[in-house]
């Protein structure tokens, strides 16, 4: 430590050493310990000196020992034998996932009649019974019985003032929509021309792929007849991956989405809100007359998710379609994970609650370490947000 500390004082401009010289000159004659531990605050308080040290210490992480070079030729050779190991591993954890993948489609045709029902009831095709709409309450929500019973009669009333002045509306409206718009995954994509088209989504399915073939999944979404395009039917497909890459095998963590692909939507004409048309003045160069040119361009929307920027078979992305399907494919895999299966809870709100516990329990430990690495980023000239904020393509 001592080597680190004057070195890095020795490399400090003068005029940076000025407080610690001053504390020297002023602390002769005390005690020696006392003497030391002021140093050290007033140098821990110097932020060029914290900055050397840190830049010592982060080129000490990771680094390699040194001791594999310095094994024997016949170690080496038995270190290699335990990586060939550590490549039939890898092979062995890809067929266990593809054995979840059809866990997953098997259970999935056992979770789709409780789904259809909960599309029933949402588009009005189906009113739920008296017994079916019971639901206890938490013990801490719970009310005495007289409160409950006044809660009623109140409610009773107000229904019965509703009734008179406007009709009872038909399932639960706006249903996907209100899950989209709790979900700030979901939200950020929305606009405010996409809310009047999701009024209209009845419904989200996920389909697996079939036995023996490629792993893949899509997502189908369901529109009633509406005045914005022709499908009743929108699809989404994400190619999987669920083997070791040849040429790099440790790197393997589960199945990976490849690529997707979308569908074409029937806009109506006129209704198409992934176009926008602007107008643009042109003034020619040899009279100075000016004309106005009216452009079609692309519009931010929801309903871009439906035509993602396809990979090509070398699978090289330029740097904006890499992050398009990075945060493509994150969203493909929340909605099936997280919204298809228990979307009554992003609808009522208790789902985010949980998200938000699950992210506060490490909320407060990863505080400091983002304080940190904001700083860095602010102080460092080759940083690149677009680089460094691209999220990796997504896995399963």
């Amino acid at each position: 430590m001592a080597d680190i500390d004057n070195k890095d004082q020795a490399e400090m401009d003068p005029a940076d050493m000025e407080d610690v010289e001053e504390v020297e000159e002023e602390e002769t004659g005390e005690d020696e310990d006392t003497k030391a531990r002021q140093l050290t605050v007033q140098m821990m308080q110097n932020p060029q000196i914290l900055a050397a040290l840190q830049e010592r210490l982060d080129g000490l992480n990771g680094s390699p020992s040194g001791y594999m070079e310095s094994l024997p030729k016949v170690v080496k050779r038995r270190v290699n034998a335990l990586k060939n190991l550590q490549v039939k591993c890898a092979h062995i954890e890809a067929k266990f996932y593809e054995e979840v993948h059809e866990l997953e489609r098997k259970y999935a045709a056992l979770y789709q009649p409780l789904f259809d029902k909960r599309s029933d009831i949402v588009r009005a095709a189906y009113e739920p019974t008296d017994e079916e709409c019971e639901w206890k309450a938490d013990e801490e929500e719970e009310l005495t019985v007289s409160k409950q019973e006044e809660m009623k009669e109140k409610a009773k009333l107000e229904e019965e003032k509703k009734d008179e002045e406007k009709e009872d509306p038909k399932g639960i409206p706006e249903f996907w929509l209100t899950v989209f718009k709790n979900v700030d995954l979901l939200s950020d994509m929305l606009q405010e021309h996409d809310e009047p088209i999701l009024t209209h989504l009845q419904d989200i399915k996920v389909k697996f792929s079939d036995p023996g073939q490629p792993m893949s999944f899509s997502l189908e979404f369901y529109f009633e007849p509406n005045e914005f395009f022709t499908n009743t039917v929108l699809t989404k497909t994400y190619k999987m991956r669920s083997e070791p890459d040849e040429s790099d095998p440790f790197s393997f963590d589960g199945p990976e989405i490849m690529s997707c692909t979308g569908c074409p939507i029937d806009w109506t004409k006129g209704k198409n809100v992934t176009l926008k048309t602007i107008k643009k003045k042109q003034k020619h160069k040899g009279r100075g007359t000016v004309r106005t040119v009216t452009k079609t361009v692309p519009n931010d929307s929801f309903f871009n998710f439906f035509s993602p920027p396809e990979v090509p078979e070398n699978g090289e992305l330029d740097e904006d379609s890499e992050a398009i399907l990075a945060a493509d494919f994150e969203i493909g895999h929340f909605i099936r994970e997280r919204i298809v299966p228990r979307a009554i809870l992003y609808f009522t709100g208790e789902a985010i609650e949980d998200d938000d516990d699950d992210y506060d329990e490490e909320g407060e430990e990863a505080d400091d370490e983002e304080g940190e690495e904001e700083a860095d980023e602010e102080n460092d000239p080759d940083y690149d947000p677009k680089v460094y904020g691209t999220p990796s393509r997504g896995r399963r």
